[in-house]
């Protein structure tokens, strides 16, 4: 095959056993000042620096078949001497990292992102690259085959297959993920747009139902940001599913395709409710989060996104929106297609408040701080994470939620108004600008849209840590909702659930608990609770309570059978060493959220309600 590109990379699966990736790398012109490569320190949807020049194991250079000497100038950059020729790099990627951020080989799956395996050529990022995916060795390995959305060129690969494809640039490469192995393969067309769901991993679920209910969530979201009917809103000609299922739970957004990962037991069941378990459920929030990244961050991003500094962390104070906006509509979706129901959906964003209620840090760290910081708190969380950070992801998600819901009730527009102009002024245009939006750009917009100025909206929640009980309960009246907050009635209240009877209050511990052999781990110890006053921390492991042992099982019963408020004591060990400590209980707070559609509401809020979930 002949191919007027000038750098080449050619990725074998050489050894499964040992996880290695082994990469050739060829420059047809390469710096005559001697060639630089680098290979990015992150991957972009992922904010945390992660180092992937680590896993290169061994690497060289030739040129004409004559080693070339290669100085490596920091943690993931090497610069080779100057040759007259074509240059080559050969190098060695280990790849085990089961998730969709990294590599993985094995015997079973094959998994990669560019970002981890394909040395940047510095100086020619802008230059179009060709890529040969060469198999494993053996008759293992004869009927594997690759899902990918990286383009295939004229006499390149066929679909599904090994062999050439290509890129226009760097930044194309890193956003087109590959999976290899005996794959599941789906398609289905979602309004003239070719999709496919390719699945690894040993499963037994009923892939037609996942089918049908991925097909209806595209398909409400492509008219979201276009018109009903019609596949204009779309921002790709095709786009692919890759969906690994063992154990585990994430998924990274891709201009054309997202990689996924799932238990299995998240599958839909043949027997499977219209209205689908947990589990399932989950899944489609997950394909619906990822796949509305399509438009919300991928086209429509920040300016400091645009291009990515792969080497450095990129600042926003934007994430609120691009992950807090899209975790909003990632449940709002299924609601909207019918691929779940009102009440179901009303349970979730309970369940989500009430995380928010229960979390000290969201009362500490604004959502602006929360997305600029995410490189160092969101994704390093430790044992003092919940008492000082907010989640972009869950408040953010309610504040669009707050914000949606406001706009609905005063001002005659919706966030759905909002996101339609953002993407047809700036996302709809990134492919021909490579512009992104301005940091105060967004609530600019927003204003504009409404009518009315919402720089106090936008000051209260997200430049204050500001609570959002208080204002739901005045709007969601509005759209026919009424919101309560209660008491849990056990340790596994999540909320969601409305009750005719508020449970009574219970005594407390005031920490997130973990099984431990020795007893009852305290993974988190919260804010001013009766763990921290007595003097317990995060890592502790109670083994006595009461005088009585004591294990996640048992905690509710013992904390029940004392008085509220009691004063007692506690045994635990900070690593090997046992403390005894006084503790006074502390009783549960209204923290429980749940929704209710009311009954006696007009008709007036009633339509609104309706229009939200866009319910006939």
């Amino acid at each position: 095959m002949t191919s007027p590109v000038a750098i080449h990379y050619r990725i074998s699966l050489a050894d499964p056993h040992a996880h290695l990736l082994e990469v050739c790398l060829t420059v047809d012109h390469p710096d005559p000042a001697g060639q630089a490569f680098t290979l990015p320190a992150w991957i972009p949807g992922s904010y945390l620096i992660r180092e992937f020049a680590r896993n290169i194991v061994t690497i060289r250079a030739e040129c004409e078949g004559e080693s070339v000497r290669l100085l490596k100038l920091d943690k993931a950059r090497w610069q080779a001497e100057p040759v007259r020729g074509v240059l080559q790099l050969y190098y060695q990627v280990y790849a085990f990292d089961l998730s969709v951020r990294g590599a993985y080989f094995d015997q079973e799956r094959a998994f990669f992102n560019a970002t981890s395996t394909c040395l940047a050529v510095v100086g020619q990022e802008q230059q179009p690259v060709e890529v040969e995916l060469v198999p494993p060795s053996g008759t293992a390995y004869q009927h594997w085959q690759v899902a990918t959305t990286l383009p295939r060129p004229a006499g390149g690969a066929t679909r599904w297959a090994f062999g050439h494809y290509q890129a226009p640039d760097y930044d194309a490469l890193i956003d087109h993920p590959v999976e290899c192995g005996t794959l599941e393969i789906c398609a289905f067309d979602v309004l003239g747009i070719p999709h496919w769901l390719a699945i690894s991993g040993r499963h037994h679920g009923h892939l037609p139902r996942l089918v049908a209910d991925t097909t209806r969530i595209c398909q409400s979201q492509i008219e979201l940001f276009g018109q009903p009917g019609s596949k204009m809103g779309a921002p790709f000609s095709e786009y692919l599913f890759l969906l690994y299922v063992g154990g585990g739970y994430g998924g990274l957004e891709h201009r054309s395709s997202t990689a996924l990962i799932a238990d299995r037991n998240d599958l839909p069941r043949p027997d499977e409710p219209a209205e689908p378990g947990s589990g399932y459920t989950q899944l489609l929030g997950l394909i619906s989060h990822e796949y509305f990244h399509s438009w919300n961050v991928k086209q429509l991003k920040p300016a400091a996104y645009a291009p990515y500094p792969l080497e450095r962390e990129a600042y926003s104070r934007l994430l609120w929106a691009f992950e807090g906006i899209t975790s909003y509509y990632d449940d709002l979706m299924l609601v909207r297609s019918g691929v779940t129901r009102e009440s179901q959906y009303l349970e979730t964003l309970a369940q989500n408040l009430t995380s928010v209620l229960r979390t000290p840090g969201c009362q500490v760290q604004t959502l602006e701080d929360a997305s600029f910081d995410t490189w160092i708190k969101y994704y390093r969380q430790d044992e003092n994470s919940p008492n000082a950070l907010a989640s972009y992801y869950v408040k953010g998600a309610l504040v669009g939620w707050l914000l949606d819901m406001t706009l609905r009730a005063q001002h005659d527009c919706s966030l759905d108004d909002i996101m339609r102009t953002l993407w047809q002024r700036y996302g709809a245009r990134f492919a021909e600008t490579g512009v992104g939006i301005a940091e105060d750009e967004w609530e600019r917009v927003a204003s504009e849209v409404a009518g009315v100025d919402l720089t106090a909206f936008f000051d209260t929640y997200l430049r204050q840590p500001s609570q959002l009980l208080e204002p739901l309960q005045a709007v969601l009246p509005l759209l026919g909702l009424s919101l309560q907050c209660r008491m849990p009635q056990n340790l596994a209240d999540k909320g969601g659930k409305w009750l005719a009877e508020p449970p009574a209050p219970r005594n407390q511990l005031g920490a997130r608990t973990a099984t431990d052999p020795l007893g009852l781990k305290l993974s988190s110890v919260l804010s001013g609770g009766a763990a921290e006053l007595a003097g317990l921390a995060g890592g502790d492991v109670i083994i006595a309570l009461d005088g009585f042992k004591v294990s996640q099982g048992n905690l509710e019963t013992l904390l029940d059978r004392l008085p509220l408020g009691a004063e007692t004591v506690v045994h635990a060990f900070r690593r090997d060493e046992l403390k005894t400590l006084p503790i006074r209980l502390q009783t549960s707070q209204p923290d429980t959220a749940a929704l209710q559609v009311m009954a006696e509401a007009s008709d007036s809020c009633h339509a609104r309600r309706k229009a939200w979930l866009q319910q006939n």
